[in-house]
């Protein structure tokens, strides 16, 4: 299987689970597993924050960093199709009890005029405002990168109406690589910081939350009554560091293979792809009215290809370490095969049964 429905479908490598296999552990609630401790100690130093809490999810880390920054009854702000609002079971409300404020943005991207003209004035009848989220690079979005430029604008928005700054960066890693920005600057307008090894580095397992000593102690209380607290989990966090140390700069192959990908896609009769939306390792693409992506996902699956259908007419591939340049073209090779027998035989869309598949 050419499998491009996700980077979370990534396996360890030979070295990887060498390491995996020689970790010394300890019971990591109580401090004492050197190999997490050593990784919160790598991942924070590398962000430019006092203190990182490891996880077992990007999910975890984004609602423990919305329980630390707000209460009850408050409010949060994030783009229109964050992951935190679409892909976290409702956690914002049933973890946190906040309401979430949505701010329309072009492809994830919003402005810090966007975020001034949704802030609410103060008055008793409104629930507080206390944390603005942005998520970099954005899924939805099509792995579009948030500008360093606005994230600054956007921070001073932030201080001058004392609220907090979050960021959900599953693939913080993608945006550092595809502009050259260190990992530190561009998590340095940010009071948290989420941030994934299990999806471009390839590792099996986790996430970190970063931000100062005070925070993250909360954070920990926060994990623990989420159930995230962990035992001897440097059998795992084992494998996030090797990702961190050895896997991060292969991602240029991602984005590389990504554009490849995209320009295969283009040519292929009755595929539409919007090449200038392709920037980082996530392939939005499109078919004919007539066909319905499901159809074409299972006729690929059975081919051997493996994409994510999200929307009645569209579907997601995602270039990840597991996939090199000559499973791109062939995977281009099977997709233009099927889209010429699938296009001798017209199917009738029916949008009503056509679902939209979660996307991670």
């Amino acid at each position: 299987m050419i499998d491009l429905r996700s980077d979370t479908v990534t396996q360890p490598t030979p070295a990887m689970r060498q390491v995996i296999a020689d970790a010394p552990v300890g019971d990591d609630v109580l401090g004492d597993d050197p190999t997490v401790n050593e990784l919160e100690e790598t991942v924070a130093e590398l962000l430019g924050k006092e203190a990182a809490v490891y996880m077992p999810s990007g999910t975890m880390t984004n609602q423990v960093a919305l329980r630390i920054h707000t209460e009850p009854g408050d409010e949060i702000i994030l783009e229109s199709q964050a992951h935190i609002y679409f892909y976290e079971a409702g956690g914002p409300a049933a973890l946190s009890g906040v309401m979430c404020k949505l701010i329309t943005g072009d492809r994830g991207i919003f402005t810090a005029a966007d975020l001034q003209a949704a802030l609410r004035p103060w008055n008793e009848h409104y629930p507080r405002t206390k944390l603005v989220c942005l998520e970099n690079t954005h899924n939805r979005g099509g792995g579009s990168i948030f500008p360093l430029s606005e994230i600054r604008a956007i921070a001073q928005v932030c201080q001058a109406n004392n609220l907090r700054l979050h960021l959900d960066g599953a693939r913080f890693w993608n945006a550092c690589i595809a502009t050259g920005i260190t990992e530190a600057e561009y998590a340095n307008p940010f009071d948290t910081v989420s941030v994934c090894f299990s999806k471009g580095l390839g590792a099996p397992v986790g996430s970190a939350l970063v931000g100062s000593k005070e925070l993250m102690q909360r954070a920990r209380r926060f994990r623990k009554m989420f159930g995230g607290g962990m035992r001897q989990a440097g059998i795992i966090a084992a494998g996030a560091l090797y990702a961190l140390k050895h896997q991060r700069d292969r991602l240029t192959d991602d984005h590389a293979h990504a554009q490849r990908l995209a320009q295969g896609l283009q040519a292929i009769d009755g595929i539409s792809v919007d090449l200038d939306t392709v920037v980082t390792n996530l392939v939005y693409f499109h078919t004919p009215p007539t066909l319905p992506a499901t159809v074409l996902a299972n006729e690929l699956a059975a081919v051997g290809v493996g994409v994510l259908p999200t929307a009645a007419h569209t579907l997601r591939a995602v270039t990840n370490l597991m996939v090199d340049q000559a499973d791109i073209d062939t995977a281009l090779e099977q997709i233009a095969a099927v889209m010429g027998q699938l296009r001798s035989q017209p199917q009738t869309p029916n949008p009503a049964t056509t679902p939209t598949v979660a996307q991670y």
